[in-house]
C-alpha cells in the first residue's frame, strides 16, 4: 500500500508538471483579463502596472529562489523516471560556461529536472556553478507564469539575456540551452538517437564572443519518455508543424503518453522510463569578441565532436547497445 501511495504522488507531481508547462500561462492570463471587468478589476491593475516594471527582468538574469528549486515535489518528479545526472568531468567555478543539452525531446523532461532544480544533486556535482535554463523567450510574456519560470533560474533564450548572464553576473555560470529546439523535438521518437546540429552555430559564437568553454550533454532515455505521432510530407499534420515551428517558434507534436493512475490508459503523462544525463567534458574556448566564420566552424566542429564521442562512451552503461549510433542532422 505504501509503495502504491508513493507511485501515485510522484505520477502527481509530475501531472502537475505537465500542467503546468501546457496551461499555466493560458490560465491566468484568461483569468487577469475576465477579472479586469468585475469587481475585482484593482488585481490585474496592480499586476499589469507592475509588470511594465517588471518587463525586462528575465533578460536580467530573472528572480531565481532557490526555495522553489528545492521543493521537495521535484524529488518525487526526480523519482518517477527515475532520472540521474552523471558527471564525466568538474566545471570549474572560474570559468562560465554554455551546455548543450542533447535531445530536445518532447518537454526536456531531463533538462528542467537537472538544471532548473535541485532534484538531481547539481549543486553538489558542480559545486560553485550556477545553471541557467534557457527558454522559448516568449512564455516570459506570460503573467504569473513568467514569474514561476523565473523563479527556478530559467531565462529566454535570446541574445540579450544571455550576454547578461556571461558578462553581468560574474564567473560560475552554467548556461543551458536545448540547441537542437523545435526542429529536434520534432525529431523525438523511442529508439532513435538524432540530433539537429549541424546548422545551429548560434551558441559557438556567442561562446567566442564571451570566452564562455563550451560543454555537450546528453540524455539518454529521453526519446522515449513520449510516443509521438510521424506524419507523412505533404500531410496536414506535416504543413502545420512546420508552419507553426516557422512563424510561432515551436512545433505542436502529437504524442501520447500513460495515464495519471493507470499504466494500461493512454493519457499526457510521460512513460516511466529512465533517464540518465551525462554532462560532457569542457571544450576550452577563446575569447575573440569578433569571432572569424572559420573560428565558429572550427569550435562548432570540436563540440560535434565531443558530443558524439559522449554518446558512444556511455551509451552501453546507459542502456543502449554497441549497435546505437547517433545522427547529426
Amino acid at each position: 500500500m505504501e509503495e502504491s501511495m508513493k507511485k501515485h504522488i510522484q505520477s502527481l507531481s509530475v501531472f502537475q508538471w505537465v500542467l503546468t508547462f501546457l496551461l499555466m500561462g493560458i490560465f491566468f492570463t484568461t483569468l487577469l483579463i475576465y477579472m479586469m471587468f468585475t469587481s475585482f478589476w484593482i488585481v490585474p491593475m496592480v499586476y499589469f502596472t507592475w509588470l511594465l516594471f517588471d518587463w525586462n527582468t528575465p533578460e536580467r538574469g530573472g528572480r531565481r529562489t532557490e526555495w522553489v528549486r528545492r521543493w521537495t515535489l521535484w524529488i518525487h518528479f526526480r523519482d518517477y523516471f527515475p532520472i540521474k545526472l552523471l558527471s564525466s568531468f568538474p566545471l570549474s567555478p572560474d570559468r562560465n560556461y554554455i551546455v548543450g543539452c542533447h535531445p530536445h525531446g518532447i518537454m526536456a523532461s531531463s533538462s528542467f529536472c537537472n538544471f532548473a532544480t535541485e532534484a538531481s544533486g547539481f549543486s553538489i556535482l558542480f559545486p560553485g556553478v550556477r545553471p541557467w535554463l534557457a527558454i522559448l523567450a516568449g512564455l516570459f510574456r506570460l503573467p504569473v507564469y513568467r514569474d514561476y519560470l523565473m523563479s527556478a533560474g530559467m531565462v529566454p533564450v535570446s541574445k540579450d539575456s544571455l550576454q547578461f548572464l556571461l558578462t553581468r553576473c560574474g564567473l560560475g555560470n552554467a548556461v543551458f540551452i536545448v540547441v537542437g529546439g523545435a526542429a529536434e523535438s520534432l525529431q523525438s521518437i523511442p529508439g532513435k538517437h538524432t540530433v539537429t546540429l549541424s546548422g545551429r552555430k548560434g551558441f559557438v559564437r556567442l561562446a567566442l564572443q564571451h570566452g564562455a568553454d563550451l560543454v555537450p550533454v546528453y540524455s539518454f532515455g529521453e526519446n522515449e519518455l513520449y510516443e509521438q505521432v510521424s506524419f507523412s510530407p505533404q500531410s496536414w499534420g506535416w504543413w502545420l508543424q512546420r508552419h507553426f515551428k516557422k512563424y510561432v517558434g515551436f512545433a505542436p507534436c502529437v504524442f501520447k503518453g500513460r495515464g495519471v493512475f493507470s499504466a494500461g490508459s493512454w493519457g499526457i503523462n510521460p512513460f516511466p522510463r529512465p533517464v540518465t544525463t551525462v554532462v560532457g567534458r569542457p571544450i576550452c574556448i577563446p575569447h575573440s569578441p569578433v569571432p572569424s566564420e572559420e573560428e565558429v566552424d572550427h569550435y562548432h566542429a570540436l563540440y560535434m565532436k565531443g558530443l558524439s564521442d559522449l554518446f558512444h562512451n556511455y551509451k552501453v552503461s546507459c542502456g543502449l547497445s554497441e549497435s546505437d549510433s547517433l545522427e547529426i542532422l
